[in-house]
């Protein structure tokens, strides 16, 4: 289900080419709603606490937390201080990534050739590390500050032998996802390709971005009911946040 927004609770909306970047600081009780224009997007998030940014996006226990290795609608993302940073309230894709990082400078040119700024400008082909980099750098982070992120839209199943796969088709044209803020939160984003992604072809997709007022999480809130620690999730979270 797509929940439509009243028009007086958007506060901002903007549209991502394929390859951009982009950071922001987000008020709690503020969602932001990504849509896949094209079908076959990817998007990697950090998430860095605003007033402390040394208490970041901690996807290991996020998994652990919940019991899975997907994310999607009920799940929500856990700090390294087990505070609830964002949730997923919303999601129409089903499944998105956490374990596989990030596309490197490295492994953009050996799969797809050089395609640098000097030459292409604004076309050139990016990476989602440095894209990341780029954009903590402007809130004083640097190499040390990126952790493990998650990819929207993308789909990596592992096989019994621990083997990671891309799924391709994954999200289609018109898919959201939600993330809602339940503490003052920076962002970083990136929509450079996956890096499993086996088009041979860098062929970034466009993404939507709305952001609305939506309030933190209810008291019969599906992330919040979703699990038993989600429940203490949120309780230290809101101690935390008063």
């Amino acid at each position: 289900m797509t929940h439509d927004l009243q028009p007086a609770s958007i506060l901002w909306s903007e549209t991502f080419p394929g390859g951009g970047h982009w950071s922001y600081k987000v008020k709690r009780g503020t969602t932001l709603r990504f849509t896949d224009l094209d079908g076959g997007a990817n998007m990697a998030v950090l998430l860095y606490r605003a007033d402390e940014r040394l208490e970041r996006l901690n996807v290991p226990d996020t998994l652990k937390a919940q019991h899975t290795a997907h994310l999607t609608a009920g799940h929500v993302l856990y700090s390294d201080m087990g505070n609830i940073l964002a949730s997923i309230p919303h999601d129409t894709v089903g499944w998105h990534d956490p374990l596989c990082g990030v596309s490197t400078a490295v492994s953009v040119l050996a799969k797809f050739g050089a395609h640098r700024y000097q030459e292409h400008r604004n076309a050139m082909y990016r990476n989602g590390q440095d894209s990341l980099l780029v954009e903590i750098g402007k809130w004083g982070l640097g190499l040390r500050d990126l952790v493990p992120n998650i990819n929207l839209f993308s789909k990596v199943v592992v096989d019994a032998d621990g083997r990671f796969a891309f799924v391709p088709g994954n999200s289609k044209a018109g898919d959201l996802v939600e993330l809602r803020f339940e503490m003052d939160t920076l962002v970083a984003l990136s929509s450079a390709p996956h890096p499993l992604d086996p088009n041979p072809e860098y062929a970034p997709r466009k993404i939507s971005v709305v952001a609305h007022t939506s309030g933190p999480a209810g008291a019969d809130d599906i992330c919040r009911l979703s699990c038993p620690e989600n429940g203490r999730g949120y309780t230290n979270t809101e101690l935390t946040t008063r």
